[in-house]
């Protein structure tokens, strides 16, 4: 079982060469291997970045996806006409530097055909990067439910008439990917799964309702299409993200895990526990006295949201805080989510990005040794 103390979400802000790469090659000015090549040394940067940085666990920093769950519509047939808005729709809210932000839903967006996988989602990210690192690597995929907000009941009921058979097809397409992953030798796997925070808000919780699904089920519906990835494999530990939305250093909702805690702390397989726990809007530990005995908090206590930075005083006594719910020895420290979580990217340099992983690491160091 992974047991480091200091650990890492998933995306790092990608650097401007990938970029302009990416936009090059979607208007065919460029070739897709010139481009391949510029986003292997995007990796190479993002790697060096975090080891440099002093953490125990790195990831390919996302550089090869448009948005974190984006690899499954890359990957696979049927998902319809779908771009970057796919994923970021909805009302966003940020502190006064960025201002709220709100995208509607694209509508036109809807699963058309039969789930079809065309190639896999993860495994050239993980081969890619367990080549390159001596820490441990880690590769996230998204949880079954998210793509929730691909299936329309009016663009998709030919193909898939209810909503729990399409996500039986993801969550099946999933499942494999964690088999071959575990094939190659990925030894830390996280699930994301920020839409089970999405149900504590009235507003963003109306949509997945009016999915046909109130809000326990969602939960044990859900909890248990998660549970369908982690299968019995000793030699992988699973990480289960859990934040409240993350663009362009904007949040789509707040509030507690209280409501979800229980269901979701107790019923999921994952061995680790990634929370969000940077501000106030993401309640207080208590929630964390449902965390059963066999599992690790990683407290995600450095924001990736703005510049400033937490002090290591500042964090040591939330961590002590927290060692009241959960002993010290199952407690870990990361940022509070990626850094970019598509490319749109927080509003962070990567100088800034660079001081949080040194902060992370170093605070983990001091407390843990």
């Amino acid at each position: 079982m992974i047991s480091a103390h200091a650990d890492v979400v998933g995306s790092l802000l990608r650097p401007p060469a990938l970029l302009q790469a990416r936009e090059a090659v979607a208007a065919g000015r460029m070739r897709h291997a010139e481009f391949k090549h510029i986003e292997d040394r995007a990796v190479d940067g993002a790697i060096a970045l975090q080891e440099q940085a002093g953490m125990e666990v790195v990831t390919d920093g996302e550089m090869r996806r448009l948005s974190f769950q984006s690899q499954m519509t890359e990957a696979v047939e049927g998902f319809g006409d779908w771009d970057l808005d796919a994923f970021l729709w909805g009302d966003w809210h940020g502190e006064q530097r960025v201002g709220d932000w709100s995208k509607r839903r694209p509508a036109r967006l809807g699963v058309v055909d039969k789930l079809k996988r065309r190639r896999h989602l993860s495994v050239e990210e993980f081969v890619y990067l367990r080549g390159r690192t001596t820490r441990t690597p880690k590769v996230s995929l998204p949880s079954p439910s998210l793509f929730a907000n691909l299936w329309s009941p009016e663009m998709s009921a030919e193909v898939y008439p209810t909503l729990e058979g399409f996500l039986a097809d993801v969550a099946q397409i999933l499942r494999e990917e964690v088999q071959e992953l575990a094939r190659l030798g990925a030894a830390y796997i996280q699930i994301d799964a920020p839409h089970y925070t999405l149900l504590l808000d009235p507003a963003t919780r109306a949509f997945y309702e009016s999915r046909g699904w109130q809000l326990d089920q969602w939960l044990s519906l859900g909890i248990e299409l998660d549970n369908s990835l982690m299968v019995d494999l000793p030699a992988v530990t699973f990480g289960f993200h859990l934040c409240r939305g993350n663009q362009a250093s904007r949040w789509l909702v707040h509030g507690g895990y209280d409501r979800i805690a229980r269901p979701i702390f107790k019923g999921i397989r994952a061995q680790r526990l990634l929370l969000e726990y940077d501000d106030p809007r993401s309640g207080s530990f208590e929630p964390l006295r449902e965390v059963p005995e066999d599992k690790t908090v990683v407290l995600g206590l450095v924001t990736t949201k703005h510049p400033e930075m937490e002090t290591p005083v500042a964090l040591r006594e939330r961590v002590n805080e927290a060692s009241c719910f959960v002993p010290l020895e199952r407690l870990a420290l990361s940022p509070q989510c990626g850094f970019a979580t598509s490319i749109v990217g927080n509003r962070l340099t990567v100088e800034d990005q660079r001081r949080k992983l040194e902060l992370v690491a170093s605070t983990a160091r001091d407390v843990w040794g």
